[in-house]
């Protein structure tokens, strides 16, 4: 008689275990996979910015050397390098956080971490990449205002001229 119930108990126990939810299928681990597809379409919108930043400098590169080396306009360029730079420094920076979450979903989703741990590091991943796109709006800002300035020399230099 006690075989059968040590097997009923046996069988209770591994159907308990055998039941353990996937943690990859939970709500939160499918909000975290969405938040990083977020993460991804900011970073190539990042990305595209920091292409036309670039486009432009050698625009304003080639449209500077028609003018004599004019201190002012080297200022200029050297300014906007100082911005092409620094948003460098932000993908380089953002592709490491995008690298790390994936990092995390790949932990998360085998079980390696638990659901505690994984909400931690993902909060702490999302205010770092919300910092990332406030410092990504003010590069933008400052780089529009750069272009708009030699823009505005650039004409300038254009009256002058042809005076």
């Amino acid at each position: 008689m006690k075989a059968p119930i040590k097997l009923v108990l046996f069988a209770a126990v591994l159907f308990a275990f055998s039941c353990k939810q996937n943690p990859a299928e939970t709500p939160e681990h499918k909000a975290m996979v969405e938040e990083h597809k977020l993460m991804e379409a900011s970073h190539d919108a990042m990305s595209k910015t920091h292409d036309a930043m670039s486009d432009s400098h050698e625009k304003m590169l080639a449209a500077h050397q028609t003018i004599e080396n004019d201190s002012i306009h080297l200022e200029m360029e050297k300014a906007h390098s100082a911005i092409l730079a620094k948003h460098k420094q932000l993908i380089t920076s953002h592709e490491s956080l995008i690298l790390n979450h994936a990092e995390l979903e790949t932990k998360h989703g085998s079980g390696e971490m638990s659901l505690e741990e994984m909400t931690s590091e993902h909060e702490a991943m999302k205010a770092e990449h919300e910092t990332m796109e406030q410092e990504h709006e003010k590069i933008k800002a400052e780089h529009e205002r750069v272009l708009k300035e030699d823009e505005k020399m650039m004409a300038e230099d254009k009256d002058k001229a042809s005076e």
